[in-house]
């Protein structure tokens, strides 16, 4: 499992506009809910992800990736690496072209798997940290 390079990760970033972020919460203490704010202060659109929320970061959320109207540039995972391969069965149902998984999130498998669909996949990684990094 090999992650894009800082360089690439640093030309995602730059383009992208609309992260979709899977297992957002709507309690301010998660890092799910820190991470994203910090992304959505730096001037990305953040589509909260999770059935179980009405909304977080002031805006509504929406039960799976294909309730989400428009183009998404990254979808951004904070769910346990057991639900990754439910989750990559409906990510490549859609047009997302990142699937980005946070520090700890890793599955092999599930790696390779969208890589041979042609998806870009980062895993292990916290985008708030790479962000900062890259800029």
């Amino acid at each position: 499992m090999e992650n894009p390079s800082r360089e690439e990760i640093s030309k995602i970033l730059k383009k992208a506009k609309r992260i979709a972020v899977v297992g957002l919460s709507d309690n301010p203490t998660r890092t799910s809910y820190g991470v994203s704010k910090a992304m959505q202060d730096a001037g990305y659109e953040i589509i909260p992800v999770n059935p179980t929320i009405s909304e977080a970061l002031g805006k509504k959320a929406v039960a799976s990736l294909q309730d989400v109207e428009g183009p998404i540039d990254i979808v951004n995972v904070f769910r346990r690496s057991e639900f990754l391969p439910e989750l990559a069965a409906e990510y490549l149902q859609t047009d997302i072209p990142i699937f980005w998984t946070q520090l700890g999130v890793v599955d092999e498998k599930v790696f390779s798997a969208l890589k041979d669909q042609g998806r870009t996949v980062i895993m292990d990684r916290c985008i708030k940290v790479e962000h900062a990094i890259t800029k």
